[in-house]
């Protein structure tokens, strides 16, 4: 076997049971960038960055996402079609047909680590099929000193294998891809899809388990920033509610764009070590961070090149899901390393297509948590094919695909941070204004920023406050450079009972959801659920 590239001495893929495999390890990104190019999977585009078409999959399949079922996970898990079990057995006869696939083949191998605080640092080892498969995970993970190589231990294992297809009668998968966690073996295992997100997800999948279960320490679907005072700002949001965008502050430092933990030592880590932005409808102007970004080492997915190599940054036609992934330091502005103290200002953010919920509200505990546990966006016309109005989206903790534990203890762990630390949290309505989508407008960037901007300045704490009359939140009556009428929603619609209406609706679709998480909840959590009207 020939192994190329640098890396620890006792370091091989044979002891993965990958025979005769030429591995290049730890190659630069240049390399990959170019062997992709080269192997014709890759075109460089006119920024510098190569775009790469992942193949049939262009999103994760969370229906075919498995945790191995054992005596670590068995008592412990949400089990359901979130957590999906697989059998011990089909998983080592499963693990034994990729690697067995992957024998004799060109295999990257990259030796990455995941978690910036040094407390709860998880060395990873990557093997991959593709070129830029192995670029994306040395953009998307933390990158180790050739020091550190030298004596490299992995903890945990990913292996992937997009080529490689899975006989569901046989193998146990519902279809040819999979993407299978196994927390007593350590190992993350994908095939059958070249979508580079289900490798990065895998392993936050895992964090999401052995942080919070096995250390006690809350992980966390989220954007951080910090301050020039060092104010840690902390930003949960689903896909399309502004998570990335809001989080890119050029008054603030970046900590990181999606995955963090709360430690008990008072610290918001990064997990990662770069971003991976949506770049559909992308402009230099709107989100100038992200556009200068892409340039050589930037690996662009699924987008479609206009005649001259640059990026056809509107067009949708291989998916909505069009993807970039860079190393965090292509961002200018970056906490270094990726460590924040502890949060003085949390916000959810919502994209609300019914124009209902106020553009900013703050919550008492009992309300971030209800809110938290629900995770509550909206779909609008356009996103996914069938979809002609908004349709109502509730992902528990903002990320529920990810999270193996019940919801609830994710809530639990985020209330009691929040009271120990004296966090502010925040409702964000980055959707519509003046009625809903179809008739209203989207609320503009610039009042956000305007919003998010004073409450992190402190100058909603000096302004007056009155109660959404069937949400309960509570919503500032006036804000620096913010029209008063907008603050209140229902004060942006022309017909009021329409508003009315819709509110209720809304209101009744978050009681409803909350239905299966009731039983696991207190109180003051059950207090904070909407007060609608049964027959709306």
């Amino acid at each position: 076997m020939q192994e190329l590239g640098f890396k620890s001495d006792n370091a091989s893929v044979e002891t993965l049971g990958i025979k005769d495999a030429k591995a290049h390890w730890n190659l630069s990104p240049e390399k990959l960038a170019e062997i992709a190019i080269e192997k014709g999977q890759a075109e460089r585009t006119s920024s510098g960055a190569i775009a790469v078409d992942t193949g049939e999959f262009t999103g994760r399949s969370p229906q075919d996402r498995f945790i191995v079922k054992d005596d670590i996970t068995e008592d412990a898990i949400w089990w359901g079609n979130i957590n999906i079990p697989f059998d011990p057995d089909k998983f080592d006869k499963l693990y034994n047909k990729v690697t067995e696939y992957l024998s004799g083949k060109e295999v990257y191998v990259r030796d990455a680590y995941a978690c910036a605080d040094p407390n709860y640092k998880t060395n990873i080892r990557v093997v991959n099929e593709y070129p830029w498969s192995n670029m994306f995970v040395y953009n998307m993970f933390l990158r180790p000193t050739e020091d550190e190589i030298k004596s490299f231990d992995p903890e945990w294992t990913v292996v992937n294998a997009p080529g490689f297809k899975a006989d569901p009668e046989v193998d146990g998968t519902r279809q040819h891809n999979f993407a299978i966690l196994n927390f007593k073996k350590k190992i993350a295992l994908v095939g059958g899809t070249g979508y580079t997100g289900e490798i990065k997800k895998g392993i936050f999948s895992a964090l999401n388990f052995i942080l919070p279960h096995q250390k006690n320490t809350l992980s966390m679907h989220c954007s951080a920033n910090i301050g020039k005072d060092g104010d840690t700002a902390i930003f949960f949001g689903l896909s399309g509610t502004g998570k990335t965008t809001l989080s890119a502050d050029p008054n603030r430092k970046l900590i990181g764009d999606d995955e963090h933990g709360w430690s008990n030592e008072n610290t918001v880590f990064n997990f990662e070590g770069g971003c991976y932005a949506k770049v559909i409808d992308l402009s230099e102007e709107k989100e100038p961070d992200i556009f200068n970004a892409i340039k050589e080492g930037a690996l662009l997915e699924n987008v479609v090149l206009k005649g001259d190599k640059s990026v056809d940054f509107e067009s949708g036609a291989k998916t909505e899901n069009t993807r970039v992934s860079y190393p965090i330091f292509h961002i200018n502005n970056i906490a270094e390393p990726s460590i924040g103290e502890n949060p003085k200002n949390i916000f959810f953010l919502t994209c609300d297509a019914y124009g209902v919920l106020p553009p900013i509200s703050k919550l008492t505990p009992g309300q971030a948590a209800f809110h938290f546990i629900s995770g509550y966006t909206a779909k609008v016309a356009g996103t996914e094919a069938g979809i002609t109005e908004p349709v109502t989206a509730f992902s528990a903790c903002f990320g529920a695909p990810f999270m193996p534990l019940h919801p609830t203890k994710y809530a639990e762990m985020l209330s009691h941070k929040m009271q120990e630390s004296g966090v502010n949290v925040w409702l964000v309505n980055t959707g519509w204004s003046g009625g809903p989508y179809g008739v209203g407008s989207r609320m503009s960037l610039k009042i956000t920023r305007a919003l998010i901007t004073s409450a992190l300045e402190g100058q909603l704490d000096e302004v007056s406050y009155t109660e959404h009359e069937i949400f309960g939140l509570m919503m500032p009556t006036s804000c620096p450079n913010v029209p008063e009428n907008v603050l209140n929603p229902k004060n942006t619609w022309e017909d009021k009972e329409a508003y009315d209406t819709k509110a209720n609706a809304l209101a009744n679709a978050f009681n409803k959801n909350f239905e299966k998480f009731a039983e696991y909840a207190n109180d003051e959590i059950l207090s904070a659920a909407p007060k609608a009207k049964a027959d709306a």
